[in-house]
Formats: C-alpha cells, sequence, structure tokens
C-alpha cells in the first residue's frame, strides 16, 4: 500500500517585515472577546500578562486601527473588548485559513511527487485567472 503524502503550513500576516496576525494572536483575540480581559485572556493561553501584552501592542503599532478597546474600572470594573476591526480581523484571518485548508484537502492523497505536479497543474488556469 502506498504512503499518502500530507501538506501541512502555517499562516502568519506581516506588516512591515514585523509580525501582524497569526494564529496565536488571533486565538489571543478571541479569548479577550470571551472573557473580557487582558489579564484572563493570558492566563487561558498559559502566557504572562507582559507577552500578552506585547502581542497587541505590536498589533496596535502596525495596524490602521486598533482591535481592541479597554475601558478603566467603575462599578462593574474595567475590561477589554474587541473592536469592530477585531472581530473583522478575526473573521478574515479564519477566511484565510479555511482557503488554505481547503486547498491542502485538495492535494492531500497524493502518492508521490508527480501526482502532486499533477493537481498543481490542473489548479493552475485557476491561479492564472486570479492574476488577471
Amino acid at each position: 500500500m502506498a504512503k499518502e503524502m500530507k501538506i501541512q503550513s502555517r499562516i502568519w500576516i506581516q506588516k512591515e517585515g514585523k509580525s501582524y496576525l497569526g494564529r496565536g494572536r488571533i486565538e489571543l483575540l478571541k479569548y479577550i472577546e470571551s472573557e473580557g480581559s487582558i489579564s484572563k485572556a493570558a492566563k487561558k493561553m498559559h502566557m504572562s500578562y507582559k507577552a500578552a501584552w506585547d502581542n497587541l501592542n505590536q498589533i496596535n503599532e502596525l495596524g490602521k486601527t486598533p482591535l481592541i478597546e479597554s475601558s478603566n474600572g467603575g462599578v462593574g470594573g474595567g475590561g477589554t473588548s474587541l473592536t469592530l476591526e477585531g472581530r473583522r480581523a478575526i473573521e478574515v484571518f479564519e477566511k484565510l485559513e479555511n482557503l488554505k485548508e481547503d486547498f491542502f484537502a485538495y492535494l492531500e492523497g497524493c502518492e508521490d511527487i508527480e501526482d502532486l505536479n499533477t493537481r498543481l497543474q490542473n489548479l493552475m488556469p485557476f491561479i492564472q485567472s486570479l492574476k488577471s
């Protein structure tokens, strides 16, 4: 029985040569949304508050608009939530990851390099149409 190939990859988005968004930062944003706090989100991810803050700070420095907003204490206490842009970033990143998974699912199961090459060649007309 021939062994099938499996192709793996990770996606991250860079801006100005620096890491902007990747799976870990998206996960951090999702935890901020569900927990309402950077501190609680950091704990869920088993990272220090400083590491979480440094990641968020880099996102803010590179982005056009903030992905999170914080409110100071009061009766209900302070907290952090996602902006509309933050929720949109999660949505778009997850669409990109789903597209990647669909692409690799199409290629999965190849038995050898020639089979992989054939499947890639079958995609070329579609890829070329995207460029025009």
